[in-house]
């Protein structure tokens, strides 16, 4: 930076008593760059953190990838052992699924009842490893969601009818299928919807019910890292009859919504830091007018018009720019004190925490940098632009 540069950089950012409201214009353009920066950043934190939770418990109760057969095909344990030695990094867990009916006394709900191998279904399904602890899905046993648990007013070790879809022929009329299952425990995933819907019994137990082979089952959840690779290996080690679909493709109307709400949002916000950008383009512009004559004076003496431009345009990138730290600085206590403090009370029943779940991604964070730089460099260009365009001769003469 020039020595006339530096000067008149520091001489302009000093306050004007003279003219306040310049002063005034300067500070309102600063703090609503750093208000604005500090609101982008928290929210943008609070929504990865809900979409990362959200995620997080789709993933535990939807499976990262499912195979299942096609139309009434069923997989079996030779499928189940080829993937295993094909994909030994893997975690599988075989499962059965039917929907069914759920009375006790006058009580009755619907709901969705799964097969499954305990030892195995807790190694890939962290609610099911959490409702059952130490104890295994026995035959004829139940693990309930808590929604249906409190429902029904259950206890642990209660006996509950299971009415079956399929039904059972008896003479000449059709007879639903029931049987009495013991409750074991029960499991809390964080959402409601499966809370009142899903159950878990033995794998065995609902083969015997069902009239399935020994060997045979509706399909397989497994567990996976990097699902979006995996999928495409488990695709091709599959046989004709059976498909893998993974949880993006299960779940991608939910996930779009949460992306298109997360731009929207971050438009949205970004308008804060423009409309304090319109504080730096009046205050330039206001100086500029101010001190036409010394602009005018100083052309006349040799000043380059570059020089003249530099200035005002590091003048509006320094309110700017000294908004953009603030609210970085900002937003970072606030983010501090939302994790560390219980400021806003969640209920820990649907949410799983009582804290705000706060998640910023590097990607979101420099897009706020950048994206709030460019406005501040855009505000301050106009200015300086019509700082180079005084008339010389003109405001000598009049002013």
């Amino acid at each position: 930076m020039s020595k006339v540069k530096r000067f008149l950089v520091s001489k302009y950012l000093r306050v004007d008593k003279s003219q306040p409201f310049i002063t005034v214009s300067a500070f309102l353009a600063f703090f609503g760059v750093a208000i604005g920066v500090m609101v982008l950043i928290v929210a943008m934190a609070i929504m990865n953190g809900f979409d990362k939770e959200f995620k997080r418990k789709l993933f535990t109760m939807n499976y990262p990838i499912t195979v299942s057969g096609l139309s009434s095909s069923f997989v079996t344990d030779k499928d189940l052992n080829d993937l295993k030695k094909r994909l030994p990094s893997l975690k599988f867990s075989p499962y059965i699924s039917t929907q069914v009916m759920l009375k006790k006394g006058e009580s009755l709900e619907g709901g969705i009842l799964f097969g499954v191998d305990s030892a195995l279904e807790k190694k890939i399904n962290s609610v099911v490893e959490e409702g059952l602890k130490e104890k295994e899905l026995k035959e004829y046993s139940l693990l309930v969601g808590k929604g249906l648990y409190s429902s029904f007013l259950l206890d642990k070790g209660d006996k509950i009818t299971v009415l079956f879809t399929k039904a059972d022929f008896n003479g000449l009329n059709l007879m639903p299928k029931m049987k009495r299952f013991e409750i074991i425990d029960y499991f809390q995933s964080g959402l409601v919807a499966y809370d009142k819907a899903y159950l878990y019994t033995d794998l065995n137990s609902l083969r015997k019910v069902l009239n399935y082979s020994k060997d045979s089952f509706d399909g397989i959840h497994i567990h996976s890292d990097n699902p979006f690779e995996d999928i495409k290996k488990i695709k091709e080690a599959l046989p004709t009859g059976l498909y893998a679909v993974g949880w993006w493709e299960q779940n991608g109307n939910f996930f779009s919504a949460l992306a298109l709400e997360k731009r929207a949002l971050f438009i949205v916000l970004m308008l804060i830091i423009l409309v304090a950008a319109l504080n730096i383009i009046s205050s330039l512009l206001m100086t500029v007018m101010n001190r036409r004559q010394e602009i005018a004076l100083l052309l006349s003496l040799g000043v380059y018009k570059k020089e003249i431009k530099q200035t005002f345009f590091t003048l509006g990138v320094i309110v700017g720019g000294s908004g953009i730290v603030l609210g970085v600085i900002l937003s970072g206590i606030a983010l501090f004190a939302l994790g560390s403090f219980d400021i806003i009370d969640l209920p820990a029943d649907v949410y799983g925490s009582s804290r705000l779940p706060l998640e910023l991604s590097q990607v979101d964070f420099w897009s706020i940098i950048i994206g709030a730089a460019i406005i501040v460099a855009l505000s301050s260009y106009y200015p300086a632009k019509k700082a180079t365009e005084v008339d010389v001769l003109d405001t000598l003469r009049n002013e």
